[in-house]
């Protein structure tokens, strides 16, 4: 299959990158043959920012050209495009082992100047082995206001075959001094067909269910993943749905509050387990510190170091999968807003409530539900702001209360 294949619903992208991806080859092509490089008028440039809501596949789209820019099938030869993904180039870049290719994702809050210098020497290296050196910054909106000064220094002066490839919700997200240096392609949420499809191709999930994931996430194609292959994440989707039927009282907003909270704690601590049991213990290993005996001197500070590293990505884990059960309760009340203004079109809370949504929707004025969709909103950016989790949840349930 080619490397666009889990690009769903983006076609003008994929025209894009293609043609850069040629324009990338002939350019390499012609400067391994001591040829004069064409750079006029070419499609290829070394910086790009991916924009697109969440679920667009922003991610997806850019490690997919890092994969064309490393392709070395034969048939490029003979005019086909690059981007096979079946040669090594492609394959290693894909699975995440290729030399050249540098995928930067974070699961802390913030990337600093520290990492981001880093990478800047790193991208300042001629390839090893591949066509190009790649690197692809996931998070982009994630760097720190002085990390974005270090990255905008060597996008002005790249290395000669460095390519950046950037990925942000939107190009407000990145620093005006870098959008200005990058050439910008705007994803847009894929059709749920088309999200459906790719899960049962791709991950086996039964047909069915595959179309009532992706119409629950709107097109949000990570989130479908998780919710048709994993049994919990259902589960606590249909725990969070639930809520708007409990808050009939003061008591009964302020545990639904609590039950939110107490659920994303729960979620983030499921993922990090695992996860921080490796990486201690790998890291104790590397230190000389053997099982069940004392560390060496010396070694506390790195432990530390870990350790704080972790609480970061646990709080930051935490407050994704809250930012996940607010996307889930406004998807309720987009469905009651919906029933209220004679509309069925993108149902998507699921048909387990509803009959809470028609409920809701008989009981209640159009008015009263978008405030209810703007107080989720509005606990959402106290989030952003860190406010108190819990302080800020409790508001939205008693706002949701009132209407």
């Amino acid at each position: 299959m080619a490397v666009w294949d889990d690009l769903v619903g983006q076609e003008r992208v994929v025209a894009q990158l293609t043609a850069a991806a040629v324009d990338a080859d002939a350019y390499v092509t012609a400067a391994r043959e001591g040829e004069e490089p064409r750079t006029s008028g070419s499609a290829m440039t070394h910086a790009w920012l991916f924009t697109g809501p969440p679920g667009s596949g922003r991610a997806t789209a850019a490690r997919a050209f890092a994969a064309a820019l490393q392709c070395v099938d034969p048939e490029r030869a003979r005019g086909g495009a690059p981007g096979c993904g079946f040669c090594d180039g492609c394959h290693t870049s894909l699975v995440g082992t290729h030399a050249d290719v540098e995928v930067i994702r974070t699961d802390l809050l913030t990337i600093g100047v520290k990492e981001t210098r880093e990478q800047v020497r790193h991208a300042q290296m001629s390839p090893s082995g591949g066509r190009w050196q790649v690197i692809v910054l996931e998070d982009a909106d994630r760097l720190t206001e002085g990390a974005g000064n270090v990255l905008l220094k060597a996008i002005e002066e790249p290395a000669p075959r460095t390519v950046w490839l950037l990925c942000a919700p939107s190009t407000e997200d990145v620093l005006p001094t870098i959008r200005s240096r990058c050439r910008s392609l705007s994803l847009r949420t894929p059709p749920v067909e088309a999200v459906a499809d790719l899960l049962t191709r791709r991950d086996g999930v039964e047909p069915e269910l595959a179309h009532r994931c992706a119409r629950a996430t709107q097109g949000h194609i990570g989130r479908a993943r998780r919710l048709a292959t994993d049994e919990r994440a259902r589960s606590r989707r249909a725990a969070v749905l639930r809520l708007p039927q409990r808050m009939s009282g003061v008591g009964g907003c302020l545990k639904a509050a609590q039950e939110l909270i107490d659920a994303a704690t729960e979620d983030a601590k499921q993922v990090a387990e695992e996860l921080d049991a490796k990486e201690t213990e790998e890291l104790r290993t590397a230190l000389g510190g053997a099982e069940g005996k004392r560390m060496p001197r010396g070694t506390a500070g790195a432990m530390k170091e870990l350790e704080d590293r972790q609480k970061r990505r646990a709080t930051r884990t935490q407050r994704d999968s809250l930012d996940l059960a607010l996307t889930d309760l406004t998807s309720f009340y987009r469905d009651v807003l919906a029933h209220q203004l004679g509309s069925s079109t993108g149902l998507g809370a699921g048909a387990e409530v509803q009959e809470a949504v028609e409920e809701f929707a008989a009981r209640g004025r159009p008015e009263e539900t978008l405030r209810r969709m703007e107080a989720i909103l509005a606990c959402r950016e106290a989030l952003d702001r860190n406010v108190a989790p819990l302080l800020a949840v409790e508001s939205m349930t008693m706002s949701l209360r009132t209407g």
